[in-house]
């Protein structure tokens, strides 16, 4: 909007509501969820901002206060992106003045355990890699939902290779077919849903397809158990990953992936006058990710957008 000559763009929030909530089934059985909620609101309040007027100004700690009631008055186990949803609904009907509400859920990793095989009550352990969703809803109930993962650690110690890249006076990096491949994948996936009345109403439907979607990323990373399968660059192995998703997800409208290596680069001991004090032949390793390639794509059915 326009004020005193100048463009104004403008939201307010509430950032790192951190919120555990326990689910308890009458025959002794747990669940446990703890997340990471942001949120932003996108409201008309603009005597904030020229007349220091507050009246229509929605308080963070408001905001903050809220989570935690919707968190109680949710009965039933839900997915982050369900819960990112009630609270978006909450901000854009409550309040007459917002206009879009903005919401982002990190989720921790917390897993059941298992104690001799079988699945423990109440017991949890955290995972490594997080599920993260962004929401957007607006008061005309026009929606849009972004859930990710991140953190998604994975390593292959053969079948991958890196060959036939540019070379020039600055190129020292000798081609090999035969290396170690690690890396950290960051995926952010888009639904098709654009109205909170398309939402699918089965159960927990969003968890079911965060679960498939990692499903598919692992599998299309390291090939079949026997033989595996080979990376000619992170940047192939990246466009089958998020390929696979779309043919195997139907409900995922484009994916974004970020793979930076993680490299393990082979030992080699020397010295001025003994220029091979010992070589390990390619089973020593030093870790490092620092500087480290940065390798990025997004995959779209024909027609969405990211």
């Amino acid at each position: 909007m326009a004020v005193d000559g100048v463009r104004l763009e403008q939201r307010h929030g509430k950032a790192r509501v951190r919120v555990g909530r326990v689910w308890r089934e009458p025959c002794g059985r747990h669940h446990f969820v703890e997340w990471n909620v942001s949120i932003s609101l996108l409201s008309d309040c603009l005597p904030a901002y020229t007349d220091g007027n507050n009246s229509d100004i929605v308080a963070t700690d408001t905001m903050k206060n809220t989570v935690y009631v919707k968190a109680k008055e949710c009965n039933q186990p839900l997915s982050s992106e369900e819960f990112a949803i009630v609270l978006g609904k909450h901000f854009t009907s409550f309040y007459q003045q917002v206009t879009a509400a903005i919401i982002n859920i990190i989720e921790k990793p917390w897993e059941r355990i298992c104690i001799d095989g079988q699945p423990h009550e109440h017991g949890f352990k955290l995972g490594s890699e997080k599920h993260t969703t962004e929401v957007i809803v607006k008061k005309s109930g026009a929606l849009q939902i972004v859930s990710g993962i991140e953190g998604l650690a994975v390593l292959k110690t053969t079948q991958s290779g890196f060959e036939g890249f540019i070379r020039d006076k600055y190129t020292i990096l000798p081609e090999t077919r035969e290396r170690m491949l690690a890396t950290e994948v960051t995926a952010f996936w888009r639904y098709p849903f654009e109205t909170l009345a398309s939402i699918p109403a089965k159960e927990l439907y969003f968890t079911e397809k965060y679960m498939d979607v990692k499903k598919v990323l692992i599998e299309t990373f390291f090939g079949p158990i026997k033989g595996g399968v080979y990376s000619p660059s992170v940047q192939s192995t990246l466009y089958y990953m998020a390929k696979a998703v779309l043919a195997r997800v139907p409900d995922v409208s484009s994916v974004k992936l970020k793979m930076p290596n993680l490299h393990f680069l082979p030992v080699n001991l020397s010295s001025k006058d003994n220029p091979v004090i010992v070589k390990f032949e390619d089973d020593v390793y030093l870790p490092t990710d620092e500087p480290h390639g940065s390798i990025e794509a997004t995959l779209s059915r024909i027609h969405s957008k990211m």
